[in-house]
């Protein structure tokens, strides 16, 4: 009886670890343009430079995305 409820436990926990995962890949989705942009201005202040993140502001995410699933992950 013991070992079913340590099964049982263990379930429940995969079940929980796959929402929480899915809910964070939502939301890096649905956020994903501002992240880069804050990610942007950070390289900026840490010296980076200001047209390499101007050039990879102007392709929106889900565009990068096709793209990549277009060309592979190699882009060829």
């Amino acid at each position: 009886m013991k070992s079913s409820k340590r099964g049982q436990t263990l379930v429940e926990y995969i079940i929980l670890v796959v929402i929480i995962a899915i809910a964070v890949i939502s939301i890096a989705g649905v956020f994903s343009d501002r992240i880069r942009a804050m990610f942007g201005g950070a390289t900026v202040e840490l010296g980076g430079q200001q047209s390499q993140v101007d050039s990879a502001l102007t392709t929106q995410s889900k565009d990068f995305l096709k793209q990549i699933n277009k060309d592979g992950v190699n882009g060829g």
